[in-house]
């Protein structure tokens, strides 16, 4: 039970530590309204996974964003990007189980998959 994530910048075949995530739930059906939910900073082997802390029963179905602030990170690296920031949007279905959202990570391209 939970979420988790984690950053691989693919242009350096490196995770990306120190990356600022904050994570969003969904207040509305149309996906125009949101609630931060939680936020931290990736670890050294790029992963965060404290959204909700000592509070797993807080993560329950619906309609979730998390947005990585990688124009900081890239900026942190002297390294032009085309993203200020990244956010993938997500519907958890069972809340029972744990879901990982990874995000491939280069200045000009990024995708995600959920992962395990």
């Amino acid at each position: 039970m939970g979420l988790s994530t984690h950053i691989l910048d693919t242009s350096r075949g490196r995770p990306a530590a120190n990356v600022a995530v904050t994570l969003f739930r969904g207040t509305s059906t149309a996906g125009d309204a949101w609630e931060k939910e939680g936020q931290g900073v990736t670890d050294g082997d790029g992963r965060y996974k404290g959204f909700y802390g000592d509070n797993p029963a807080g993560f329950t179905s619906g309609i979730y964003k998390l947005r990585f602030e990688v124009g900081q990170y890239y900026e942190g690296l002297q390294i032009e990007t085309l993203y200020p920031f990244v956010e993938i949007v997500f519907n958890i279905k069972d809340a029972s189980q744990h879901y990982h959202i990874p995000l491939l990570l280069n200045p000009f391209g990024y995708s995600t998959y959920r992962g395990s």
